[in-house]
């Protein structure tokens, strides 16, 4: 402030909501999170902006407040379309789905999550290719296509294991579930 740096006041008041938020206390973070994203959007910073934005609505998501994560995921995706944030782009997909399916949603999800995949995969993101395929997985599940489940199950493995992500256990231990669900399944005839 001393300085009359405001992008940088900005940055800090997004950083210091984000601890906000990883304490749990969520109230505060949206304090901070609205600072930064006036400030930024004074100075022009579209890429702190768009960042920003998904912050409050993952902040939302957290309170339940569905439709007001909706709304702020969906003002970023432009923005990071604009900036060409590619991997903030896919992580906002991937939010939009997650939000879609907690709304029961799941076509409108998958929609979101395979827009995501492609993006992910050309950015290089091995680790948020691996949780999209893992919420579609858990989509194809709840839909009793197993089949379908266990293949994009198999594909979060493969990944998981490829960038020593820490859900290899849990997901590997879903991956033997769905198999035992399907073992279990009766047989069509």
């Amino acid at each position: 402030r001393d300085v009359g740096n405001r992008a940088g006041e900005a940055a800090t008041l997004n950083n210091i909501g984000s601890v906000y938020n990883e304490l749990g206390n969520r109230q505060q973070a949206l304090t901070y999170y609205q600072q930064a994203l006036r400030m930024q959007r004074e100075v022009g910073d579209r890429a702190g902006e768009a960042a920003t934005l998904t912050n409050i609505g993952s902040v939302h998501n957290a309170l339940g407040d569905r439709q007001q994560a909706l709304t702020y995921y969906q003002q970023a995706l432009p923005i990071q379309r604009d900036v060409g944030d590619r991997a903030g782009e896919a992580a906002t997909l991937n939010n939009i789905g997650s939000v879609y399916n907690g709304l029961g949603d799941r076509q409108q999800a998958l929609t979101y999550f395979q827009q995501a995949l492609p993006i992910q995969r050309d950015v290089g993101d091995r680790a948020g290719e691996a949780v999209t395929r893992y919420n579609v997985a858990m989509i194809h599940r709840a839909e009793g296509n197993l089949d379908q489940a266990i293949g994009e199950l198999e594909r979060v493995v493969d990944l998981d294991r490829q960038v020593g992500h820490p859900d290899l256990a849990s997901d590997t231990a879903a991956l033997e579930q769905v198999r035992q669900e399907r073992a279990r399944a009766p047989k069509a005839t």
